[in-house]
């Protein structure tokens, strides 16, 4: 019994350090998800004061982002190409929001093309 435990612990913590390694290998790309998360979806669902109180900081984090070293399992052109895309579509997210008379129809949309970018860094960029 004692051994099934330990096998147990030692599996679980075999799978904790490789999820840490994961998100440790690129920290702004976890930084501008949780970002991204809060902000587009209450905008999926209409409520668009989030994205207006985040737009600067998804900006901020998208630039950051966009700065530092590509990962080695990326493919650095492409990802490098659409990191840069993404943080230009934040820049005009935050200058509709920022803008007397923002229009929700249009953040809900520009929102989204930066949702798809991020997902296309984090799924599609990778290396095969």
């Amino acid at each position: 019994m004692k051994k099934i435990a330990l096998l147990c612990f030692a599996f679980m913590m075999t799978f904790v350090s490789f999820a840490q390694t994961k998100t440790a290998v690129w920290p702004e790309m976890g930084t501008f998800h949780e970002l991204m998360s809060s902000a587009f979806h209450p905008a999926e669902e209409g409520n668009f004061a989030p994205l207006k109180e985040k737009a600067a900081d998804l900006y901020r984090a998208s630039k950051l982002w966009y700065s530092v070293d590509v990962p080695a399992e990326y493919n650095l052109k492409v990802t490098k190409k659409t990191l840069e895309q993404l943080m230009i579509k934040c820049n005009d997210i935050w200058a509709e929001v920022a803008s007397k008379t923002p229009s929700n129809d249009k953040l809900k949309v520009m929102i989204t093309e930066a949702h798809d970018l991020f997902h296309k860094v984090s799924g599609e960029c990778k290396k095969k």
